[in-house]
């Protein structure tokens, strides 16, 4: 079956499929998130200062968990998914957000609406965790991708285990999730180690953990396809 096509009663009949709402709720508040802050930043409206008191209460500081002092009580618990809402600028949102699009899609259709967000959430926080426990950096952290690598990683582990059950080569995946890994190094290097690699690990390992947990729902290919 192609993405986001399926069959319906009548001879040959076919309609498409669009993209699962959840995953259009999550692109459309990470778009609007950024569009507030963007055109504070432009002067279009608000103050400049905007995407400074965003990130200052909703990025992800690793300092808060030692003994840094909070901006509001709940802030150390909190930033664990507020970071994954917010964006060092248009260019890295819209990298994110057409991952999104693609890897949303493939999730939600295979766990369901409900599976997607859980999935996608935890993710993000157990991203953040790995952060928290592999960097050191007095820097803030931002960006979905630690909940996109996530994704990948339901997705993969998905694989590996239909894989498996069919008694077919597990290499095809272990060769995706290598590529996975060197673009992580390559891109470390190009940015001159600015990359969270640890959020994306702990993302990715976090959406392969939970993925045993909200199983793939069985989906029968269409004839023809």
């Amino acid at each position: 079956m192609r993405p986001f096509e399926t069959r319906h009663s009548g001879p040959g009949a076919r309609r498409r499929v669009g993209l699962p709402g959840a995953v259009l709720a999550l692109v459309a508040i990470n778009l609007l998130v950024e569009a507030c802050l963007a055109g504070a930043d432009a002067g279009w409206w608000g103050s400049p200062a905007w995407r400074t008191l965003a990130y200052h209460n909703g990025a992800f500081w690793g300092g808060l968990l030692d003994n840094w002092r909070p901006n509001y009580p709940l802030q150390p618990a909190t930033m664990f998914a507020t970071y994954a809402f917010l964006h060092a600028g248009i260019g890295h949102l819209a990298g994110n957000m057409l991952v999104l699009l693609i890897l949303g899609g493939i999730v939600a259709r295979r766990a369901g609406q409900g599976g997607f967000v859980v999935i996608y959430l935890a993710s993000a926080v157990l991203g953040g965790a790995a952060f928290a426990v592999l960097s050191d950096s007095p820097q803030p952290m931002v960006g979905a991708s630690g909940a996109l690598f996530g994704l990948a990683g339901a997705w993969k582990a998905w694989e590996l285990d239909e894989l498996r059950a069919a008694g077919l080569s597990r290499w095809p995946v272990w060769r995706d999730i290598a590529a996975l890994a060197a673009l992580n190094v390559i891109f470390w290097y190009l940015l001159g180690g600015v990359l969270a690699w640890q959020t994306h690990l702990g993302g990715f390992l976090g959406g392969a953990l939970v993925s045993t947990i909200i199983g793939p729902r069985h989906i029968r290919p269409c004839p023809g396809d």
